[in-house]
């Protein structure tokens, strides 16, 4: 993947983002804003990544096989330690039943779709979210979602001739999104 120059003002903005996750988890009372942190990294990590790929569209090196293989190189590895390191934890300390919702919660993981299974489950801030150990995944499929049709999008609009079409399309989103 080509690299971009280092950027001190993005590591800036992501200390200024993590400050709000750590407060919202470490539970302090006054503080329930922690999805501005996550929006932050959102916004960080679609920027980075448009970055890169615009940049290799431009000079004819872009590679969808590449791309997609340097994300599996990076995401698969760790998401399959932390789901080999939580099964023993969870079938000791979770209920039968919530082993249970576990074990689906691994598949949604490895497909990266657990955003849409613990929304349609239940809230992320219930109670039950001890029961949950992979519910900090959701995050993980946002982003690999986004990795899937980003680099799709980018191919089919970024030429010469329709970049007007895409600027348009998000400038209509935006406006859309109000």
């Amino acid at each position: 993947m080509s690299s971009l120059s280092y950027r001190p003002d993005i590591d800036g903005l992501r200390t200024i983002a993590v400050i709000p996750v750590l407060l919202f988890h470490a539970g302090v009372s006054w503080f329930n804003g922690g999805y501005i942190g996550v929006d932050i990294f959102f916004v960080i990590s679609g920027f980075l990544i448009a970055s890169i790929i615009l940049a290799q569209i431009d000079s004819g090196r872009f590679s969808l096989a590449d791309f997609y293989q340097r994300r599996v190189r990076r995401i698969i590895p760790a998401l399959l330690l932390v789901i080999t390191v939580t099964i023993p934890f969870s079938f000791y300390f979770l209920s039968p039943g919530d082993f249970e919702k576990y074990l689906v919660s691994i598949i949604a993981s490895i497909f990266f779709v657990s955003n849409f299974k613990f929304w349609r489950d239940s809230g992320y801030f219930d109670s039950g979210a001890d029961e949950k150990p992979l519910l900090h995944t959701w995050s993980l499929g946002v982003e690999e979602q986004y990795y899937l049709v980003f680099p799709l999008l980018m191919l089919l609009l970024w030429r010469e001739r329709t970049k007007w079409l895409a600027v348009s399309l998000v400038i209509i989103g935006a406006l859309l999104n109000k």
